[in-house]
């Protein structure tokens, strides 16, 4: 007689829908939370070498994180595929396309992990970094180590997103807890080895780290050991997690004919999570044109936008998080036919954004300035700090509508329309961000005052752009054919009734 499985995924197509929107998304804000905990672990201890280390760090993860976004395209479109399933009812199809994802995502993976190990060099180049000096020699090695790790960190993000589209948020938080602990104490003993490792004056533990480096001469790897550390604490979350998808612990199952390529499956992953990896794109793309656009004006300004899109960025990791939960609801509920429910989750998480995202503007503009000058060190922090003050409440004030443009272009992923959401965000993030940004600065002769002004136009117009496009309601179409929907009953084109033929999950008639 098999144990009962736990299975922690949300029920969102019934009952109440704010309270399990909040409930799906949450841990998936703080999973975000522990990603910058990430970071900052690896910052924190590279820092104990000296400032080439930090800067050889911000070159490399300049190449890295643009990789690992396109990679998150892909698992988008696994957490789509997963959640339309599940929600039709068909439980069978959501082991395959979870086989499927996670067999495109470990060979795109290898494929970028090839590409980009032999591209390392010239892609420093192409960030800035100068062949021959300290932070070139660092950088090199960490971002090569890292591409040779590619594959252990993006399986865990498949991990993520699958788990995800079936309802289950906390799980993946939890992995990625143990992560960040693991990543904690692995980086001072591969960065800095057993000399002069503030780690163990810390714990009055030199006595033992003097015995362990007479024994052993490991002084550490440098930079390199941070990569290596965040290679292993992440191979270890993916390892745990393709476990319990494998042991069917979390609630998918998956069997061994799963994992083997189906053309028509892997054409459906592609063509929905290309779009996605993109989408990702674009925002850092923008932040690199605008990055120009401001260095015309000013040093200070350089140093203050650098600043300023930090805040914004941890700012909108509530909203980044909900439109993920949003993802999983619209999914499920267009799966189950009840595309009322559907639009009606995406209105919940506009409510939800506005209310939290009003009281984020308010601050960022009363508190602008000292909020700013916590970024700030050295000489010229006055200027740095007055033109950061005036980004934030130039820029601040339009947080609400940033967030509506999130939370609805996680809708329209949710119901796969990668492609629109690509639309939107190209429209948004390239063309009207840069083209009003150099025309306030330049033509008007606003300078970066005017940059300020033209992002933050460029946030009030996507947000109404996406806005008057999901009141069409033209988007509620799902991507789950009938035929992979056999176990599910067509419900009625309205979102009314829904199949009970499952017998894991019944449903309420709806009028």
């Amino acid at each position: 007689m098999s144990t009962p499985r736990p299975d922690r995924a949300v029920n969102v197509t019934d009952g109440a829908l704010l309270k399990p929107l909040i409930i799906l998304s949450l841990p998936i804000v703080l999973t975000n939370l522990l990603q910058v905990g990430y970071n900052l672990a690896d910052t924190f201890w590279v820092g104990r070498i000296g400032q080439p280390a930090v800067s050889a760090l911000s070159f490399s993860w300049a190449i890295v994180f643009l990789v690992i976004s396109l990679s998150l395209g892909f698992s988008i479109a696994g957490t789509v595929l997963v959640a339309q399933n599940k929600g039709a009812g068909n439980t069978d199809r959501v082991g395959h396309v979870a086989g499927q994802t996670i067999t495109l995502v470990v060979a795109v993976s290898i494929l970028f992990s090839i590409v980009g190990y032999l591209l390392t060099p010239t892609l420093l180049q192409l960030v800035g970094a100068v062949p021959g000096t300290t932070e070139y020699g660092m950088a090199l090695d960490y971002t090569q180590t890292m591409f040779l790790g590619i594959p252990f960190v993006f399986s865990f993000f498949v991990f993520q997103s699958l788990l995800q589209g079936w309802g289950d948020t906390r799980t993946p938080l939890y992995l990625m807890g143990l992560g960040v602990g693991l990543n904690v104490i692995a980086d001072p003993f591969f960065i800095l080895g057993f000399q002069d490792n503030v780690l163990f004056a810390w714990l009055g533990l030199e006595p033992l780290e003097a015995a362990l480096f007479d024994l052993t001469g490991f002084t550490g790897f440098g930079v390199q050991g941070a990569a290596i550390a965040t290679i292993l604490t992440r191979g270890i979350g993916a390892a745990i997690g393709i476990w319990l998808l494998l042991s069917g612990r979390v609630g998918i199952e998956l069997a061994r004919a799963d994992f083997l390529p189906e053309r028509e499956t892997i054409t459906k992953l592609v063509r929905i999570g290309a779009p996605a990896s993109l989408e990702v794109s674009t925002k850092a793309l923008s932040v690199t044109i605008l990055t120009a656009l401001v260095a015309i004006t000013s040093v200070e300004a350089v140093a203050a936008y650098g600043i300023g899109t930090r805040v914004t960025s941890m700012v909108v990791l509530p909203a980044l998080g909900l439109a993920r939960g949003v993802e999983t609801v619209v999914g499920q509920n267009l799966g189950a036919n009840q595309r009322d429910r559907a639009v009606a989750g995406v209105r919940a998480a506009i409510g939800l954004i506005v209310a939290a995202f009003a009281v984020f503007s308010v601050i960022a503009y009363l508190f602008a300035g000292p909020i700013i000058d916590i970024f700030v060190t050295g000489t010229g922090s006055a200027a740095v700090v007055a033109v950061g003050t005036e980004y934030l409440q130039i820029v601040g004030v339009t947080y609400v509508f940033l967030g509506v443009f999130y939370v609805i272009q996680g809708g329209f992923r949710g119901s796969g329309r990668t492609r629109l959401a690509l639309v939107f965000a190209f429209l948004g993030y390239i063309v009207l961000r840069s083209l009003l940004a150099a025309v306030f600065a330049v033509p008007l002769g606003l300078g970066a005052t005017g940059i300020w002004y033209g992002e933050a136009a460029s946030n009030v117009l996507m947000a109404a752009v996406v806005v008057g496009y999901f009141l069409r309601g033209t988007w509620t179409g799902r991507v789950v054919d009938d035929e992979d929907a056999g176990a599910s009953t067509a419900a009625s084109a309205d979102g009314g009734t829904a199949s009970d033929s499952n017998p894991d999950k019944k449903r309420t008639e709806r009028p």
